[in-house]
C-alpha cells in the first residue's frame, strides 16, 4: 500500500530548490566569508536526500544518474591537481593566487585557485556522504 505523500513531494520541490541555491551561495561565499567547498556539499547532500525520501529511488536515479562514488575520484583529483599546480609555478603546494576578470553579465569578478579547490572539496563531499546515505538505505539487515 503506497502512502499518500503528495504534501512531502510539493514542499519537497520548493525546499530543495532553497537548500540547491544556499548551497550555491555557500560555495562562493566560502573564500571570502563562513561557508566553501565542505558546507556546500553537506547543503548539496541534504537537498539530494530530501528528493531521494520524497521519491524514491527509482526515479531520482533516472533524473540524476549520478555514480558518486566516481564523483569522489574527480572531486579528490580536481583538490589534489589545484594543489600540485603550484609546483609549475616555483609555489609550495596549495598556494593560492586571485586576479579580477570582466565577466559580460556580472562585471569584474575576483577569481582565486582556491575556488578550484573549494570545487573539489565539494564533489567529494557530494560524493562520500551520499555513498553513505545510499549503502545505508540499501542495507537490509
Amino acid at each position: 500500500m503506497e502512502k499518500n505523500n503528495l504534501i512531502l513531494k510539493t514542499a519537497t520541490v520548493f525546499i530543495a530548490f532553497i537548500q540547491f541555491g544556499f548551497a550555491i551561495y555557500l560555495f562562493f561565499a566560502g573564500h571570502n566569508a563562513p561557508g566553501g567547498g565542505f558546507v556546500g556539499g553537506l547543503m548539496t547532500a541534504a537537498a539530494i536526500v530530501l528528493m531521494y525520501m520524497a521519491y524514491g529511488e527509482a526515479i531520482i536515479n533516472k533524473v540524476l544518474p549520478i555514480n558518486y562514488q566516481t564523483l569522489i575520484v574527480i572531486g579528490l583529483l580536481i583538490a589534489i591537481g589545484t594543489g600540485v599546480g603550484s609546483f609549475a609555478f616555483g609555489e609550495p603546494f596549495l598556494s593560492q593566487t586571485f586576479d579580477y576578470f570582466h565577466f559580460p553579465i556580472f562585471g569584474e569578478m575576483e577569481l582565486a585557485t582556491a575556488l578550484f579547490f573549494d570545487l573539489g572539496v565539494y564533489l567529494t563531499v557530494i560524493g562520500v556522504t551520499m555513498t553513505i546515505v545510499l549503502t545505508i538505505s540499501q542495507d537490509r539487515a
